[in-house]
Formats: structure tokens, sequence, C-alpha cells
């Protein structure tokens, strides 16, 4: 058998079934499908979805709409007994989201396009309720790239 089969063959035995996927997880990639499902119903033109920058920096989803560029963070709740969704887009989480579109920007090499930070935020029950809040942050005055 070759190597490359003889790994995909064992990798797929050590892979664990979708039903045993943590609740959480599967919350989370569900309410991302739901998101884009809305963004494109919008306008929005997905160019990628959870984009990874390397030394860290990530975005959930980037996409076109009209003009802009637009970073996208999804958060989805089962319900909001403990608040928002948009709530947990703390600092912290907000220097990540920044420090990956600031490389793609950089990989796009166009200094003037105009960009902005949108937070979805997807209520799980009963039937998912989908809302995108548009320019939910701003990129620091002290961010250049």
């Amino acid at each position: 058998m070759a190597p490359a089969r003889f790994i995909a063959a064992v990798m797929r035995r050590l892979r664990k079934p979708a039903s045993s996927e943590a609740g959480h997880i599967r919350l989370g990639r569900e309410g991302e499908q739901a998101a884009v499902r809305h963004l494109r119903k919008n306008g929005y033109k997905i160019l990628r979805r959870n984009f990874r920058a390397p030394h860290g920096g990530e975005v959930d989803v980037v996409c076109r709409h009209g003009n802009e560029l637009v970073f996208v963070e999804v958060k989805t709740r089962s319900n909001e007994e403990f608040g928002r969704p948009a709530d947990a887009v703390d600092p912290k989480k907000r220097r990540l989201i920044i420090r990956g579109a600031m490389k793609w920007l950089r990989l796009l090499d166009m200094p003037d396009i105009t960009f902005r930070f949108d937070i979805v935020e997807v209520i799980a029950s009963p039937e998912p309720e989908v809302r995108i809040i548009e320019n939910a942050f701003q990129l620091p005055d002290s961010y250049s790239y």
C-alpha cells in the first residue's frame, strides 16, 4: 500500500465520529454556517472562511460587501440568558481579529482599500436568529499595515 493511502487509512480510523464532537464545537460550526448563509443572502461575497495568520491572528469570515472588505467574527450562543453573543468579543479577541485582518491586508498589498469589522450574532434556539452588526469595532489608531 502506498504511504499516502496508508496514512489516510490510519487517520480515518483515528478520527472521532461527528456524534462524539463536543456540543459547543458543533454549535459554533453550525452557527458559522448559518452566518455565512445569512451574509450571502444579504449581498456579501464570501472570500475565505477561517483565515488563520501565522504568528496568531484569526478571522472567521473574510468577505466583500459592496466596495468594502469585511472581516467578520461569528459568535453563536444557544440563548441570550447570559448576554448577547457580541459581548464575548472582548479587547483580547479584537486584537486577534485585527492581527488576522492586518495580515490579510498585507497579502493584498493594497493600502488604500476600505475595510471594516463586523460581528454576526447567531442565537441557535429555537430557530436560528442571525444579526449582523456592521462596524462593530474600529481599528485602533496605533495600527497600520
